[in-house]
């Protein structure tokens, strides 16, 4: 999976389409991804010393990394890798085939 947490990610499909945000979690073996701010769930929780009154609580939950885009530079591409000559790997945009900022 070429998504990695702290990468800003911009939503292609579903509800939440078009919405923007940084990821705060992967999942490569699940291939999910979390959004911060975007696909919100509402979860009861049972009263603990953390919140001593339980009730329903709100948080974000998981999208498929296929629903999500990465943005550089305010355009969105997929992610892929090229081999150099040396025989490093760099990660590169699919759409412009520039090598990405963000290793």
């Amino acid at each position: 999976m070429l998504i990695k947490k702290g990468m800003k990610v911009r939503v292609i499909s579903g509800a939440h389409k078009g919405e923007e945000g940084k990821v705060l979690f992967s999942s490569p073996k699940k291939q999910r991804v979390v959004v911060e701010g975007v696909n919100f769930i509402k979860k009861s929780t049972r009263p603990s010393q953390e919140n001593p009154n339980g009730g329903i609580v709100e948080k974000e939950a998981s999208l498929h990394v296929s629903n999500v885009l990465i943005v550089q530079a305010g355009d969105t591409s997929r992610l892929g890798y090229r081999v150099l000559g040396d025989g490093s790997k760099v990660r590169i945009l699919k759409k412009t085939n520039e090598e990405s900022e963000i290793q």
